[in-house]
């Protein structure tokens, strides 16, 4: 297969990646990225959703998978039935937890070194949205990209992947810990991203080739 990105451009015709000038022309193995990940204490009748967990984490082609942060968050709202099936958190795991808005100086330094990684990166934008102007970015979506690589997977879901494609190490990282811990899954969104790097031999490729994936092949697999 031959990666093919697809670079779009706004109204004025700049490509989206010009908004980045300082990642322009860098390497995917000149770059450090660092993934994010929320759990969340769910979404009821007249409330919104709140970030109840945290997890971090960096790859690059040079250190690997390292410097894994993991943190419960402070909420003021009950943790769903729904949700703490799904991750195990509870009312109590959250005592003593700081506030995602006293993290700040943490998010501030890791978010703001480079490029942010999510799989589906809609909550974790939500969230931080705590932050008005943080300016985070640009975003690296592994669930765009790995539509992008494997059109053919059955499901593109973030266990799905990693179990499909073999992808363990990631764990050592995060001992006693599992799927939708936020430090877990975090982990294992780079781990998919360093799999497409070495899959697809990206390392010496441009870094906006990851910004915006074709995922032409993976539309027309799932409408035909």
């Amino acid at each position: 297969m031959v990666w093919t990105p697809c670079i779009t451009k706004n109204h004025r015709g700049v490509c989206h990646s010009v908004r980045f000038g300082y990642f322009l022309g860098i390497t995917i193995s000149e770059t450090t990225f660092t993934a994010i990940d929320f759990e969340s204490a769910g979404t009821a009748k007249g409330r919104t959703d709140a970030p109840v967990q945290i997890g971090l984490g960096t790859w690059s082609v040079a250190d690997d998978i390292s410097e894994p942060f993991v943190s419960f968050l402070h909420c003021d709202q009950a943790i769903t039935w729904a949700e703490q099936k799904v991750h195990g958190i509870t009312t109590d795991d959250l005592a003593e937890a700081p506030s995602l808005l006293s993290l700040w100086p943490v998010l501030k330094s890791r978010l703001g070194a480079g490029p942010v990684v999510a799989h589906g990166h809609g909550t974790e934008k939500r969230f931080l949205r705590t932050f008005p102007g943080h300016r985070f970015g640009p975003w690296i979506d592994t669930l765009q990209l790995a539509r992008a690589a494997w059109p053919d997977q059955p499901s593109h879901s973030l266990g799905d992947l990693c179990e499909a494609l073999g992808l363990t190490e990631f764990s050592q990282h995060a001992p006693d810990r599992g799927w939708h811990d936020a430090l877990y899954d975090a982990l294992a969104s780079l781990a998919l991203l360093k799999q497409l790097v070495d899959e697809f031999d990206l390392a010496d490729r441009p870094l906006d080739l990851l910004l915006k994936p074709d995922t032409s092949t993976w539309h027309r697999l799932r409408h035909s």
